[in-house]
C-alpha cells in the first residue's frame, strides 16, 4: 500500500450543506460496529504487536479512539455554550501512551469504546437542525468550523485509525 498522509498533515474543505449531518452520524454511530468485524477472530498476539517502537498496535489504536471521546465531547459543549474557539488536542496524546491499552483484554477495549461513543451519539441526535450550523474556530487548523464540520473530522479521524488498523493487520 501506498504511503499515507499522516493525520497531523491533512486538510479540509468544510464547504458541504449541514443537511448532511444525518450521514455523518451515521458514519460516527458504526465505527465500533466497524472495529468489531474487522478484527473479530484475531488473537492478542496481533491486536497487541507493535510495527516498530514508538508505533500503537492495532488494540492501542481503538483504544487512542476512547481516550480522543473526551475531546469530541468537550468540543461539543463548546459549540453549544457559544464559544468561539474549540479546546486544542494534545498532539502527543498522553492518555494513550499511559492507558497501556495493550495489556487490556481486547473485549474490553472494544467495549470501552462502545461505552463512550454511545452518549456522543444520543447527544448529536438529540440536537435541533440548526445546532448544526453553529461555528467556532478549530485551534489547530486555524479555520472556522462549523458542528457537521467537526462531526465529519471525528468521522475521518474514525476512518484514518481504521485504515491504520487495516495495514496492521498485514
Amino acid at each position: 500500500m501506498s504511503a499515507r498522509l499522516p493525520w497531523i498533515e491533512r486538510r479540509w474543505k468544510f464547504d458541504f450543506p449541514v443537511e448532511l449531518f444525518p450521514d455523518i452520524i451515521e458514519r460516527l454511530r458504526g465505527t465500533p460496529a466497524r472495529i468489531e468485524a474487522l478484527l473479530r477472530g484475531l488473537g492478542a498476539d496481533v491486536l497487541t504487536r507493535r510495527e516498530k517502537e514508538g508505533t500503537w498496535s492495532i488494540q492501542e489504536n481503538v483504544g487512542h479512539l476512547i481516550d480522543v471521546e473526551t475531546l469530541w465531547l468537550g468540543r461539543l459543549d463548546e459549540y453549544l455554550s457559544g464559544a468561539r474557539v474549540l479546546r486544542a488536542a494534545d498532539m502527543s496524546n498522553p492518555k494513550t501512551h499511559e492507558a497501556d491499552h495493550n495489556r487490556k483484554p481486547f473485549p474490553s477495549v472494544l467495549s470501552g469504546f462502545q461505552a463512550v461513543r454511545g452518549p456522543f451519539i444520543s447527544r448529536l441526535e438529540g440536537l435541533e437542525d440548526s445546532d448544526f450550523a453553529r461555528v467556532a474556530r478549530h485551534p489547530r487548523l486555524d479555520t472556522p468550523m462549523r458542528l457537521v464540520d467537526m462531526c465529519l473530522f471525528v468521522a475521518d479521524h474514525d476512518d484514518y485509525h481504521l485504515a491504520r488498523i487495516r495495514e496492521l493487520m498485514g
